[in-house]
């Protein structure tokens, strides 16, 4: 059974993010919210917790696309390899918020990442997944929990969310209810940015 836990994001309780980040350590799965959809998310360093969450969406870890959920552009260079000055503006002009950058991969990927070329980075305009992800001290992967329902999409209410992922998670956030509307997905790996899926991120700033 899965741990619920209400966090509100105007002031996110240390000790509750305390809790959650000890789960993390430990290995353990979260659901939790972000400026867009509900995430399913684990640490970036914990090869069996990626394998865990690879094994509930179907892929093969090595071939994934989660994203690395990062608490600002401090430490990109760990994952991204270096980029140009009117990239950066971008970022720094679109983050934190509903947008993932894809990026060029750095040679210092975590182990199961080290063959990808592109990573995607997100830092969501969303306090509990920010104090999360600062608090861990390094990013956490990340993947949207989609809904089977077509007309949905995606589950946005936290008990229903807790109902189905009960089994599969070890701590459920109810961070309030969560958007129906993914992220938007910018490709910034090759000179031409490309717009790979428009969603809550405005285009206007680009």
């Amino acid at each position: 059974m899965a741990e619920f836990i209400r966090i509100y994001e105007e002031n996110p309780n240390p000790k509750e993010i305390g809790k959650v980040v000890d789960v993390l350590k430990k290995g353990g799965l979260i659901i939790y919210p972000t400026d867009t959809v509900y995430g399913l998310g684990c640490d970036i360093t914990n090869i069996k917790a990626l394998e865990r969450v690879a094994r509930i969406k179907g892929v093969k870890l090595e071939k994934s696309n989660f994203s690395f959920v990062c608490h600002d552009l401090s430490n990109l260079s760990d994952y991204v390899k270096q980029i140009d000055t009117s990239t950066f503006k971008i970022l720094k002009r679109a983050l934190p918020g509903p947008y993932t950058f894809i990026l060029p991969g750095a040679k210092t990927l975590p182990n199961p990442f080290k063959q990808k070329k592109t990573v995607g980075i997100r830092v969501p305009n969303n306090n509990i997944a920010l104090e999360i992800v600062k608090h861990l001290g390094n990013p956490i992967i990340s993947t949207s929990i989609r809904d089977e329902d077509e007309i949905l999409e995606y589950t946005t209410d936290p008990e229903l969310i807790l109902e189905k992922w009960d089994h599969l998670v070890d701590l459920v956030i109810d961070g309030g209810y969560g958007d129906n509307e993914p992220s938007t997905v910018i490709d910034l790996s090759e000179d031409i940015p490309l717009i790979v899926r428009e969603g809550k991120g405005s285009l206007e700033i680009f």
